[in-house]
């Protein structure tokens, strides 16, 4: 899969034309795959860690992984990019009236995205998305016009169970591996799990398999698969076109 990855986007970047990979990496499982295979295709690959009041321990993790991939490839440049001026100073001074934590935590995820359609354009570059399967197209867990405003998205068909084998395939830092899976968009801290109702991957994978199948859930299933389809609910509008009003054509 490793292989057949990279070959995609290379493929992808020659037919369009595209000479630079740009990748924003949070010190997550997925960023770090996700620049991992983009540095592989031998591409000049531009990642970037984006601080916009981010935990440091998150943010030292993006730190390290994007040291990691300059030493280990030589077609990497990591560029460490601190947003938190600007966001205090645009959003924060800003958007008083309209204060709002969700929507500040999606404005993060928009300035980030803002920031490397920035670097791609002034590159001949393509933002490579980080998303994976679940968060992609069960859950609709990403920002809208944030993290899901990519160019390519090569983990979109992949379970989160399997991007954390290809990191582990890819010798991506133990540290990463380890971390509780979170966006940092919160200061908080709060996790992915706590922000999906409870459930871990393992369970929202779980859930999408039965969905799949069409099979009828019992027991623990059947409150799994309901919550599962709540969440997912609250977020079909990020998966589905945007929707046109269709004129009468006489």
């Amino acid at each position: 899969m490793i292989k057949d990855i990279v070959n995609w986007i290379k493929t992808y970047a020659k037919e369009n034309k595209r000479k630079t990979l740009v990748v924003g990496i949070s010190g997550g499982i997925d960023s770090a795959v996700v620049s991992t295979l983009c540095a592989m295709t031998k591409m000049k690959t531009i990642v970037v860690s984006m601080a916009i009041e981010q935990i440091e321990e998150q943010h030292d993790l993006s730190i390290d992984h994007g040291e990691w991939l300059e030493q280990k490839f030589r077609n990497v440049e990591h560029k460490v990019i601190d947003l938190d001026r600007t966001y205090e100073q645009f959003w924060l001074a800003t958007f008083d009236e309209f204060s709002n934590d969700l929507a500040f935590a999606n404005s993060k995820s928009r300035l980030r995205m803002v920031t490397l359609h920035q670097i791609s354009g002034a590159t001949k570059g393509l933002v490579v998305g980080t998303g994976n399967k679940v968060e992609d197209f069960g859950v609709g867990f990403y920002t809208k016009y944030g993290d899901g405003g990519v160019d390519i998205s090569p983990l979109a068909d992949i379970m989160k169970s399997e991007v954390w084998q290809l990191g582990k395939d890819l010798g991506v830092m133990q540290e990463i591996i380890d971390a509780p899976p979170t966006d940092g968009l919160w200061q908080d801290g709060r996790t992915d799990k706590d922000q999906l109702g409870g459930l871990t991957y393992e369970q929202l994978e779980r859930a999408m398999e039965l969905e799949e199948l069409g099979a009828i859930p019992v027991g623990s299933d059947e409150k799994l698969l309901a919550k599962y389809r709540e969440i997912r609910k609250a977020n079909i509008h990020k998966m589905e076109p945007i929707p046109v009003f269709k004129k009468v054509r006489k």
